[in-house]
């Protein structure tokens, strides 16, 4: 079905050692996007999300929150290594005595804390590391799904606007088809006033004349343009049904313009001229929309 590149979805998680928040949002971009914002413990994983992100998402601005909260000291996976930390913290209050000022207990306490090793990671055990991961990688795909039908409610909405702008040039090509007949015979009568002037010279030929005007006849003539454009309005149409991506979409959409564009150019009447225009305008809303189409 048809997805919008916008879209966010939230799913949580919780057990009794663990408790999981993600968060997924996409906006519209060109191409593929991704930003994970994650906790650095599991930094070793972002590719595997990144993989899952663009293989669910496709083209976008993906953005992924990730947030995990053990319950436990031990679910942690890191302790203040403290004789460490004591030791900085005495070494380096009393550097500052011996260089005659009295350091912030407060500020020596942070250095301390900076300094390497001042923390232990501990051992972690296998088989709950895996849980974890697996309990974080549901909650993901779930955030992700939930974003997806997101986009898809928005990729709906975004339908039937296509549907309607696409309904509403077709209705202005059949009033283009309608004015078509209407304006050969204006063209005739326009250039025959033109070189009325020439029949009363002697050198004046006729048949050239008349081969003349049947090229700029033939130079007018947009049959085949408004045949290409219905079915190009068909295509995309077919399109919509099929669920089809934003670039070929986009695709048909140029090719509309190019049709419409053309008969612009080939009609020389003010009435086709008014029509292409209110044509043009409805392509514009096409080509917006589909820009923000995965």
């Amino acid at each position: 079905m048809l997805q919008s590149m916008t879209g966010f979805g939230s799913a949580s998680f919780e057990n009794d050692k663990v408790a999981i928040t993600a968060d997924v949002k996409t906006l519209n971009s060109k191409f593929t996007d991704i930003f994970c914002r994650m906790p650095k413990t599991f930094s070793d994983k972002e590719v595997e999300l990144r993989n899952l992100l663009s293989t669910e998402l496709g083209r976008g601005k993906i953005e992924l929150s990730l947030n995990v909260v053990p319950k436990s000291e031990a679910g942690a996976g890191t302790v203040v290594n403290r004789s460490l930390v004591k030791a900085y913290f005495k070494d380096l209050m009393e550097t500052a005595a011996e260089l005659g000022f009295e350091g912030s207990k407060t500020d020596v306490l942070r250095m301390a804390t900076m300094m390497p090793n001042a923390y232990n990671s501990e051992a972690v055990n296998e088989e709950e590391a895996a849980e974890d991961w697996n309990n974080i990688l549901n909650t993901v795909k779930v955030a992700i799904d939930k974003c997806i039908e997101f986009r898809t409610q928005e990729g709906q909405a975004t339908k039937v606007k296509f549907e309607e702008y696409i309904a509403n040039i077709g209705q202005f090509l059949d009033k283009v088809a309608e004015q078509d007949p209407k304006r050969i015979p204006v063209i005739r009568e326009r250039l025959q006033k033109a070189i009325s002037d020439w029949e009363q010279n002697e050198n004046f030929n006729k048949d050239r004349f008349e081969q003349e005007l049947i090229y700029y006849v033939e130079k007018y003539d947009i049959s085949e343009e408004k045949v290409r454009l219905g079915n190009h309005l068909k295509y995309f149409v077919e399109e919509l049904k099929k669920g089809g991506n934003g670039k070929r979409l986009n695709f048909i959409s140029q090719e509309i313009g190019r049709e419409i564009n053309t008969i612009g150019s080939k009609a020389n009447d003010a009435v086709i001229q008014k029509l292409v225009v209110q044509m043009k305008d409805e392509l514009e809303k096409i080509k917006e929309q589909t820009m923000n189409i995965v």
